[in-house]
């Protein structure tokens, strides 16, 4: 099984989301049956590792970013990913616009499997440490769902 998160310029939340699914699938002992990745709908920062900001909150829960490096989605993606998952909306539209008609990826939000009140990670980019603290949060919660999706799914 593989899984590909997606936000705008895959340097704050998609990079985020797959470095603590990552973590959690090790933890679960899943790691070896699903790989896990994450893109950008835009191409500004491809090749620059996650905002310094968004490592430094995830490493402070025990979550290291440091090596993974921005990429842009493309239309190959819709067949090399079983679930893609967008940060929110505007990703969204984006993906399912660039989908071809025979993409295999099931498209849709992150939050939407988590019975929370909100649908969409809020992009922090522009915020405080706060924002990056808040998206991870959501992010740690939806993961921990995430996992017991996934295992269900084997």
């Amino acid at each position: 099984m593989r899984v590909l998160f997606v936000c705008m310029g895959n340097i704050c939340r998609s990079p985020t989301a797959e470095g603590v699914l990552r973590h959690k699938l090790r933890e679960a002992g899943l790691a070896d049956q699903i790989e896990v990745a994450s893109a950008g709908t835009g191409d500004w920062h491809v090749g620059k590792a996650p905002d310094e900001r968004s490592q430094a909150a995830a490493e402070r829960r025990g979550y290291d970013l440091s090596a993974q490096r921005a990429q842009q989605v493309d239309r190959a993606d819709f067949d090399t990913y079983d679930l893609i998952l967008a940060m929110d909306n505007s990703n969204l539209r984006h993906l399912k616009a660039l989908q071809p008609a025979k993409g295999k990826a099931e498209l849709d939000l992150f939050l939407r499997r988590c019975q929370l009140n909100i649908e969409e990670v809020p992009d922090p980019y522009y915020d405080s440490e706060h924002g990056f603290e808040q998206v991870l949060d959501l992010i740690e919660h939806a993961s921990d769902l995430l996992v017991i999706e996934l295992k269900g799914r084997l």
